[in-house]
C-alpha cells in the first residue's frame, strides 16, 4: 500500500533512533532517490459558480497518479492550481468568493488533493487581499494562496509588499505555531505552470506539470571525484537519466488525456530522510553556511539549468529551512541566517522558503525582506518566493518544534 508524504514522514518520526540518524550523514541509494512530490493540474474557472472544470481536474490527477504509481513511483500529492475571474470589491462579492472556495476545498479534500488559488491579487482588490487571505486559510484545510510582488505589471510594488507582509502578520495568529503561513507566500516572477505550492498558478488551456523530490538523487550524484566541470556533467547526466522515465510517462498521460504537459519542475526538493543541504556539503566539503556554500549552490543550479529534460516552474535549487534536516540543523548551530539565504538566492531558484522568524516581526520588517527577494528576482529575471513563518511568542534563537512531521526542529532566525 502506497504511503503519502505525511504518512511516510510520520512513520520516520516514530522511530526512536531518528535524532541520532539525523546527526549523521545519510546514506542514500541512487536507484531509490527520486519521488514524485506533486502532480499539479492547471485549470481556468470562468465562473466560481461552475465547479465542473475542478471536478474534471480532480479526476484527472487521480488517473495520472495511478499511471505513475503503477510504474513504481511514490506519488506524494496531487494538486490543482486554478485561474479564476475577479471576485469583485463589494463585501458580498468577497464573502461569496470565500464560500465558493470553501466548497472547492471540501471537494479537494474528498479527492485527496490540494488546491491553489494562484495570486489572490489577480481576483481580489489588493487592499482587501490580506484579510481575505486570512479568512480563506482559516476556513480551509487544503487550499494555498499567494500575492504577486514582482512580475505582475503596474507600478504598485510598495502596495504589494505591504499587502504580502500584512497577510503574513494576520496568518501568524490563524493556527498554532504560526502555521497559517505554511499555505501562503509572496511570489516574484513565478511563472504559470509551477507545480510547487503555495505559489502555483495557471494560465491558458488545461495543463499539468510534475514536481519531483530529488534531493536524494542530487546528494547521491554529488558524491565522487572530479573537478567542477566533471561534477556538473555527472549531475546533469544523472538527473536527465533519472527524469527521462517520468517524462515519458507524462507524455503518455498527455496523449491519453489530451491535457497539455508543461514539464518537470526539477528543483531538488528535500524530505525528512533526504537533504539537499547534504548534497551542498558534499560538494563544498564544509558545513552549510561556510565559505564555499555559495559556489556549491551555483554548481547545482548550473546543472539544473543545463538539463535536456523539458522543465517548468522554478527548476532551481530549493532551500526550505524547516523541511530539510541538514539545513534545519545548521540553522540551529548558528551557521547561517536570512542574509546568507538571500545571498544564495542570487544563484539558486526559490528564495526564502519555510523560514521561522520572531513572532513580533513587524509588517515593515517583513515587507523589507520580501522587497529584497523581489529586487533579486527583478535584477536576475528569475522566479523567487518568500514563505516566512512568524512564530508567536518566540524571539530569535528560540528553538522551534512542530507536531507536523514534515517540519524539522530548528531555531527562529533574526530578520535584523
Amino acid at each position: 500500500m502506497e504511503m503519502s508524504r505525511r504518512e511516510f514522514a510520520a512513520a520516520l518520526a516514530s522511530i526512536p533512533a531518528l535524532p541520532a540518524i539525523l546527526r549523521e550523514p545519510m546514506s542514500l541509494d541512487a536507484a531509490n532517490d527520486l519521488r514524485v512530490r506533486a502532480i499539479t493540474a492547471g485549470i481556468t474557472l470562468p465562473s466560481l459558480a461552475d465547479a465542473a472544470p475542478l471536478r474534471a481536474a480532480l479526476a484527472f490527477v487521480g488517473r495520472a497518479k495511478g499511471v505513475l504509481v503503477d510504474a513504481g513511483y511514490e506519488v506524494q500529492t496531487v494538486r490543482v492550481a486554478v485561474a479564476w475571474q475577479p471576485a469583485g470589491a463589494t463585501p458580498a462579492a468577497l464573502r461569496g468568493a470565500l464560500e465558493r472556495w470553501r466548497a472547492f476545498d471540501r471537494m479537494a479534500d474528498a479527492a485527496g488533493a490540494v488546491l491553489s488559488t494562484g495570486p489572490v491579487d489577480r481576483a481580489v482588490p489588493l487592499s482587501d487581499a490580506p484579510a481575505w487571505i486570512a479568512d480563506l486559510i482559516a476556513a480551509t484545510r487544503r487550499t494555498s494562496t499567494s500575492i504577486a510582488v514582482a512580475g505582475a505589471g503596474g507600478a504598485d510594488e510598495p502596495a504589494r509588499l505591504h499587502a504580502a507582509a500584512d497577510a503574513m502578520v494576520r496568518l501568524a495568529t490563524v493556527f498554532p505555531q504560526g502555521l497559517g503561513n505554511f499555505r501562503f507566500a509572496a511570489a516574484a516572477h513565478v511563472p504559470s505552470g509551477t507545480p510547487f505550492f503555495p505559489v502555483a498558478w495557471h494560465q491558458g488551456v488545461p495543463a499539468f506539470g510534475i514536481g519531483l523530490e530529488g534531493a536524494g538523487l542530487v546528494a547521491s550524484l554529488a558524491r565522487g571525484p572530479g573537478d567542477r566541470p566533471v561534477v556538473r556533467q555527472r549531475l546533469h547526466r544523472g538527473m536527465d537519466a533519472a527524469f527521462a522515465p517520468v517524462a515519458q510517462l507524462a507524455r503518455t498521460i498527455e496523449q491519453r488525456e489530451r491535457r497539455r504537459y508543461l514539464g518537470i519542475d526539477a528543483s531538488p526538493a528535500p524530505g525528512p530522510d533526504r537533504s539537499v543541504g547534504q548534497a551542498i556539503e558534499t560538494l563544498s566539503g564544509q558545513p552549510f553556511g561556510s565559505p564555499s556554500t555559495l559556489a556549491a549552490c551555483a554548481l547545482i543550479t548550473d546543472a539544473l539549468r543545463s538539463l535536456g529534460t523539458r522543465t517548468c516552474g522554478y527548476s532551481g535549487l530549493m532551500l526550505p529551512v524547516l523541511e530539510d534536516p541538514v539545513l534545519a540543523r545548521r540553522a540551529a548551530e548558528g551557521r547561517y541566517g536570512i542574509q546568507h539565504l538571500l545571498l544564495y538566492s542570487s544563484v539558486c531558484g526559490t528564495g526564502l522558503d519555510v523560514v521561522p522568524v520572531p513572532g513580533d516581526t513587524t509588517r515593515e520588517q517583513l515587507g523589507a525582506v520580501i522587497g529584497d527577494v523581489a529586487a533579486l528576482s527583478v535584477k536576475w529575471n528569475k522566479p523567487l518566493s518568500v514563505r516566512l513563518l512568524p512564530m508567536p511568542g518566540l524571539v530569535a534563537g528560540d528553538r522551534v518544534h512542530f507536531d507536523d512531521p514534515i517540519l524539522t526542529d530548528s531555531v527562529v532566525l533574526s530578520v535584523a
